[in-house]
């Protein structure tokens, strides 16, 4: 089966791609592109798939950089291929040649790309990372490179969509205490719970941080299982694990 990837006028020139799960070699619960290096599908089968992405965006395998995913707002700036992978939740670079990927499964994988710098960035934005300020944070290191914010186009790729994020009270009023506008991420669920806007949350941080153009893909990760991994409809489900999702730019 042929890769699927989502790509997007906004980062054009520079090649990208929010690769969904069709065209893996992966079985089972991770059936499909699983490109997540910390689950337990089989390690072998996993670097196949790595190398797939590898191939479909013109780099070695040796070039597809990603990092350690840790659910923070830390970002890595990278020159060159790296050995050991820097614990962070985002990744940004200048150096021709290289693609930054980023993993994720409910979560925003957002590309960034200055074209006029020649400067790229991904970043993984969980709730927390997007509060804490991994998008911010991105586009400062962009900016440490020589991009210029009003010139950076991000995208954030599929994602968790509101009708399917339901939390509770204590997410919200977390939110709320922090800055009283973040209710308006929050719609009214059943009872005491509540629909959170994930991806709304995503563009709010980064229009705030001034970059030039910002959008959502619009494709809901745990409401099209054939095509996504989800972390949340796996847990559902009571499945053992779940596959990762890998979203790639590069210069």
């Amino acid at each position: 089966m042929t890769l699927d990837i989502l790509t997007s006028d906004l980062l054009a020139p520079m090649q990208h791609g929010f690769f969904t799960r069709r065209g893996g070699a992966s079985s089972g619960v991770f059936e499909g592109l699983n490109c997540g290096q910390g689950s337990s599908d089989q390690t072998e089968i996993v670097e196949i798939n790595r190398a797939r992405v590898a191939e479909a965006m013109d780099v070695p395998l040796s070039h597809l950089v990603t990092v350690h995913q840790v659910h923070s707002a830390d970002v890595a700036i990278v020159e060159g291929p790296q050995d050991e992978k820097p614990k962070a939740d985002a990744i940004v670079t200048a150096t021709p040649g290289l693609a930054l990927g980023i993993l994720t499964a409910d979560c925003q994988p957002v590309l960034f790309s200055d074209a006029h710098a020649g400067v790229i960035g991904a970043a993984h934005a969980g709730w927390r990372g997007a509060v804490e300020g991994v998008l911010e944070n991105t586009v400062a290191a962009m900016e440490s490179l020589g991009a210029k914010r009003e010139n950076i186009h991000a995208v954030v790729g599929p994602c968790i969509s509101q009708r399917a994020y339901e939390v509770g009270p204590e997410l919200r009023d977390q939110f709320i205490a922090q800055d009283a506008a973040n209710a308006r991420f929050f719609a009214p669920g059943r009872g005491d719970r509540h629909q959170f806007d994930l991806p709304a949350l995503g563009l709010a941080k980064l229009r705030a941080a001034g970059v030039g153009q910002a959008q959502w893909s619009g494709h809901c990760t745990y409401s099209d299982p054939m095509r996504f991994y989800s972390y949340r409809l796996a847990t559902h489900r009571e499945q053992a694990d779940y596959g990762r999702l890998i979203s790639c730019i590069r210069l």
